[in-house]
């Protein structure tokens, strides 16, 4: 059963009342990211590539196509009894983006990111809603303490 946006809010900060919607919490624009060296993921471990910060031009990050990485402004804390998942804002999709993330597991904390998928040029603007985050009860074995636990802080 996924929670209310109520539930979802006690778990998020800093949150706007515009932010809380029915069955979840917008998350917002923080930073943006372009990779510029590869990465590796192997059968013992994982290397993230090296990033450069995309600067905004005057009040908004301007983006042509490509994949970006994507930080939130939300620090988030998934419950012990619950893992999120994060969907694209409409608004996002309608114009040609799409936000892709992985599962938060039971026991996340940090601010979190999303891979960014521009197909038309657009330009977004800091604190921007572009993502909401739901939450659903969830049955597991342990709590989530990965090397991405405390990120961005």
């Amino acid at each position: 059963m996924f929670r209310s946006g109520a539930f979802v809010a006690e778990h998020i900060g800093p949150v706007d009342d515009e932010q809380i919607q029915p069955n979840g919490v917008d998350l917002t624009v923080d930073a943006v990211f372009e990779q510029v060296e590869p990465g590796r993921i192997g059968r013992d471990g994982k290397t993230v590539g090296d990033r450069e910060d995309v600067d905004p031009a005057g009040d908004a990050f301007v983006l042509s196509p490509g994949g970006y990485v994507l930080r939130y402004g939300e620090t988030v804390k998934i419950p012990s009894d619950h893992v999120g998942f994060i969907y694209p804002r409409s608004s996002l999709l309608r114009n040609s983006c799409m936000l892709n993330t992985a599962v938060w597991d039971a026991g996340y904390e940090g601010r979190g990111e999303g891979l960014l998928q521009v197909h038309h040029e657009i330009a977004l603007e800091r604190d921007a809603r572009v993502a909401q985050i739901v939450f659903a009860r969830a049955n597991h074995e342990h709590t989530y303490d990965g090397s991405y636990q405390g990120e961005n802080r």
